[in-house]
């Protein structure tokens, strides 16, 4: 969508540049949604978290989401669109447009 738009961007493949607790402070400090909306809640949340003691309340408090998503890359939610001054979970898609509009 970036692409097609015409936006300069960079792709990062998160499962192989596994965001660090800096990458994702700098992401919370920016980020317009909730911090717990940058956790997938999908089969594994459910199955492997929620055993270790994680619950949605949980997810409230930024350290919580940065300690989840150091040990769990795989649960980042995305896309996450940043920008010099923002970030946004880009879902749904149409999201992403108004960022550079």
């Amino acid at each position: 969508m970036l692409q097609q738009a015409g936006v300069d961007h960079d792709v990062v493949l998160y499962m192989k540049e596994k965001p660090d607790r800096a990458v994702l402070e700098g992401i919370i400090a920016k980020l317009e949604d909730e911090p717990g909306d940058l956790v997938r809640r999908d089969k594994f949340f459910k199955d492997k978290l929620l055993g270790e003691g994680f619950d949605e309340d949980s997810l409230s408090d930024p350290e919580v989401v940065i300690e989840v998503l150091e040990k769990h890359a795989r649960l980042l939610q995305r896309p996450v669109v940043v920008t010099a001054e923002t970030a946004i979970i880009g879902r749904p898609r149409d999201r992403v447009p108004a960022l550079f509009e």
